[in-house]
């Protein structure tokens, strides 16, 4: 949404493959970061890079919730907060509604803050202990100046919409449990009715019960508030129940979008294979008879990550079917993440679906 000093940009074409119908309300284009590796010493010289986050780009579509997943290291939830200029991007766009972000100043950034929010993994950490809960909710709009003589019965009813008893916003954080400081954090979030969060590992912190809790109200709130949801998580089985497209990451590059159900059903990266092989099948029968698709190895260092394909050090089908000429592409030729003709976008030359569950 364009302001009169942010003067919006033209649109980018939606990826193909990669989304569903109409324009993106955000769009990520070979998104780069890198944190510099400094030598030890008085003087600190830059000896390197750690390649966070390599060349990503997806399409984020109105009421649509998007699955980032990958293992610790993998770079997701640097590109979640490199999106929303929590951190620098080293090179590449992120527009939101046509409006190149990475071009913004903080001060230009500031009115777009109200649309943009982020709901943080820990619900320990993230709320401030020395004020009363309807303070923390009632920050975002004083900083806006939307606080004015309606803001105490606003932050009542933003207590309430999370299912938290609005009597108690004169309580402080630690007298609260984690699943309902994480609702806390997520009313902040809703404080200036954003058009987007990202919601990073949300649940992660939190006991298997009161997960179900907590992503019931995202849900719930997405359909009342017409939200579109960034989810970055490593629990493919919370991914299962809430996203409508899935993006696999691994060592700083996505290696597989997909739609939720056919990618938790026929995976075409081996990676994401290994991944949907890992979930547990409460049918022990089915969980014996399935097909299990085993990682190689160690994940490399994002320092010094591997020429080629990022994965081929760790990958199944690298090491056990492929041809020395086949091996000799995977080493040389970084994969492109396209249509291979499985009806998604992979980053591997020899992708091919597998049905796993």
């Amino acid at each position: 949404m364009s302001t009169p000093t942010q003067p919006a940009a033209e649109a980018l074409a939606p990826l193909p493959g990669h989304g569903g119908d109409g324009t993106p309300v955000l769009q990520v284009r070979d998104l780069v970061k890198h944190f510099p590796v400094l030598s030890k010493g008085v003087v600190r010289r830059r000896v390197g890079d750690v390649h966070a986050v390599c060349g990503v780009s997806f399409d984020l579509f109105e009421n649509e919730t998007l699955g980032l997943v990958g293992e610790s290291g993998s770079g997701k939830t640097t590109t979640a907060r490199t999106l929303l200029g929590l951190e620098t991007a080293t090179s590449g766009q992120v527009r939101y509604r046509g409006t190149d972000l990475t071009a913004l100043n903080r001060r230009r950034m500031r009115p777009l803050r109200r649309d943009l929010q982020i709901v943080f993994q820990d619900p320990y950490a993230s709320l401030d202990p020395r004020v009363c809960v309807h303070e923390i909710v009632a920050e975002p709009l004083r900083i806006h100046g939307r606080y004015g003589s309606g803001g105490k019965a606003e932050v009542r009813e933003l207590l309430r919409l999370v299912g938290l008893n609005p009597e108690h916003g004169n309580r402080y954080a630690h007298e609260f449990s984690g699943g309902q400081r994480q609702r806390i954090g997520i009313a902040r979030a809703l404080a200036l009715r954003p058009r987007m969060i990202v919601l990073d590992e949300p649940v992660s912190a939190l006991d298997v019960s009161i997960q179900a809790g907590v992503l019931n109200l995202l849900m719930d709130l997405q359909s009342e508030l017409s939200l579109s949801y960034l989810f970055v998580a490593h629990d493919l089985s919370v991914m299962r129940h809430v996203a409508g497209r899935v993006a696999v990451m691994y060592l700083g590059r996505l290696v597989e979008i997909a739609p939720a159900r056919r990618l938790f059903t026929a995976p075409a990266h081996p990676y994401t294979q290994a991944l949907v092989s890992a979930i547990p099948l409460p049918d022990p029968r089915k969980e014996r008879a399935r097909t299990r698709v085993l990682v190689q190895g160690d994940v490399p260092s994002p320092v010094h990550p591997p020429s080629g394909c990022r994965f081929r050090t760790c990958c199944p089908t690298f090491a056990d079917r492929l041809t020395d000429a086949e091996r000799t592409a995977c080493v040389e030729q970084v994969p492109e993440l396209v249509d291979r003709g499985g009806g998604n976008p992979v980053a591997c030359h020899y992708a091919e679906s597998v049905e796993l569950l």
